[in-house]
């Protein structure tokens, strides 16, 4: 513990200055207020006119003399750093909190510092940037995806087929060997690719994560339209509240489905994702309401239960989890 001791308080000797004064960064052992000849309450105006005044009287180029004109260099540098210390709202605050707190050295120190060695760029600036940058990563994230599933579906036999089939209905493929002539294997089979792609471009209903990205998927147009959203939101909330809890109205087909999707769990993508027929069914139950949906949802989950029951699989996993219990994992490659 002493050899600890001993360190810090050699570090604190090292690098305690000789005097009270922050001098790497503010006038040094001289008063800003005082170089300048001005009081504490100045405003920026009185400061500017203030160091025009006293500057004048100094400047460099006023003087021949060697000697002269170097101290004259001297004291325009000090007379510039007052000025830039005192015209600054941030730099003045923390020069006149270490006049008023002088003996908070280590403090002022870091203040200074901080203010020095931060950059001096506008957040607005920095906002702006960070998110425009996310805004491109994530159009290009989207993009690259969509991409992803276009190359896909163009190797799934079943989607290229019917590709396939709607470009020789559109006349995109030449099957004429004719026409073909002059062109190599290569050629033939890289045009090919390339017509097929835009036809599952074309006719493929993307949706979700791999779906087409759009202007609106982008985080600067999120943020631009989120007011208008927020208005639309509370609008159709209102509404809803109105018609249904007040006047007690009957729900349409979109109000009807937009509270099956809220009985189930689903985003409004998951649910567009469904088909038409799986849709209609639910409305068809009348699964908006509670009870009937309660009642679905019970004879589903019994359904779901026996047919894990007479899963092969799964009743294998039941037998390892009788005889292993949960938690216990191996590796045997005998």
């Amino acid at each position: 513990m002493m050899w600890r001791f001993l360190l810090l308080y050699s570090l604190c000797i090292v690098f305690q200055p000789t005097n009270g004064y922050v001098e790497d960064y503010y006038c040094g052992e001289n008063n800003c207020y005082d170089l300048l000849e001005i009081t504490r309450d100045a405003t920026k105006q009185e400061v500017k006119r203030a160091f025009r005044a006293v500057a004048s009287k100094t400047h460099p180029d006023k003087f021949q003399d060697p000697e002269e004109k170097k101290i004259a260099e001297e004291r325009f540098r000090i007379l510039s750093t007052a000025y830039d210390i005192l015209r600054d709202d941030e730099a003045r605050e923390d020069y006149d909190y270490m006049l008023d707190h002088p003996e908070q050295f280590y403090q002022n120190v870091y203040r200074a510092w901080r203010r020095r060695m931060a950059p001096h760029v506008d957040v607005r600036i920095v906002l702006a940037a960070t998110i425009s940058l996310i805004s491109l990563v994530q159009y290009y994230n989207g993009w690259m995806k969509y991409q992803e599933a276009i190359k896909y579906f163009a190797v799934v036999p079943k989607y290229r087929l019917q590709a396939v089939e709607l470009a020789k209905q559109e006349g995109l493929l030449i099957t004429d060997k004719k026409k073909l002539k002059g062109m190599s294997k290569e050629q033939i089979k890289e045009r090919e690719e390339k017509i097929i792609r835009q036809v599952i471009e074309r006719k493929m209903d993307i949706r979700g994560v791999y779906a087409k990205p759009t202007y609106k998927d982008i985080l600067w147009i999120q943020l631009v339209f989120l007011p208008y959203w927020i208005v639309k939101y509370i609008s159709w909330y209102l509404r809803w509240v109105w018609k249904f809890w007040i006047l007690k109205e009957e729900y349409g087909e979109e109000e009807k489905m937009y509270i099956i999707r809220k009985f189930m769990g689903l985003s409004h993508g998951q649910f567009e994702n469904l088909e038409e027929n799986i849709k209609a069914d639910y409305l068809k139950r009348e699964l908006w309401n509670k009870d009937k949906y309660n009642e679905w949802k019970a004879d589903r989950d019994a359904e779901m239960k026996v047919k894990m029951a007479q899963s092969g699989r799964y009743k294998s996993y039941r037998r390892y989890m009788k005889a292993n219990g949960p938690g216990r994992m191996y590796f045997d490659d005998s």
